[in-house]
């Protein structure tokens, strides 16, 4: 039986993009459709136009560039940004072609979970990469591990979003955030 590869890429159910130092260099529709641009506007563009910071792009990049070499692989979930300005929570997936050098050709996956939760705009980008690993299950230590900060910095970003979530507790903060509330 032949596979047409090709169709199989356009027509996955999930968003797909081929990348090469981490710039675009193919997707499919369904990137086009989640992020509100036309493939031409992608094509040969940084994956930097689908964060909502360049800061959060570079610490993004730096942090999954020795995952990516030690395993081949990362995931995750995160906030990106649609053409409109609009913010919204995806999950992540790729793999690097080469896990020498993990930026330099791989290809990653995109999947909108906006209909399961919805942003609270006002947060910061390292809000948001603290609430994501909220999210996730993770302490305060594994956090500050994993961000590359202390846990007592990690604590004080928990605290602000306690405060910007109206939550009680971590697990309220939870459901919030679930929420979007």
């Amino acid at each position: 039986m032949d596979v047409d590869y090709r169709l199989a890429f356009e027509l996955a159910p999930v968003g797909l993009i081929l990348s090469r130092n981490r710039t675009m260099v193919d997707c499919n529709a369904h990137v086009c459709e989640m992020f509100g641009c036309s493939r031409e506007l992608l094509l040969g563009q940084s994956f930097q136009m689908l964060y909502p910071s360049a800061e959060e792009y570079e610490r993004l990049g730096a942090r999954m560039a020795p995952i990516l070499n030690a395993k081949g692989w990362y995931a995750d979930n995160r906030i990106m940004k649609r053409a409109s300005g609009e913010l919204f929570w995806c999950h992540v997936s790729g793999r690097a072609l080469n896990r020498e050098a993990p930026h330099a050709s791989g290809i990653w996956s995109f999947e909108d979970l906006s209909s399961q939760r919805t942003v609270k705009a006002e947060l910061t980008g390292r809000e948001r990469e603290v609430a994501a690993r909220v999210l996730e299950g993770l302490t305060s230590k594994e956090i500050g591990k994993a961000l590359g900060i202390s846990h007592r910095t990690v604590e004080i970003y928990r605290a602000r979003l306690m405060r910007k979530y109206d939550a009680s507790t971590a697990a309220d903060l939870v459901h919030k955030l679930l929420a979007g509330a």
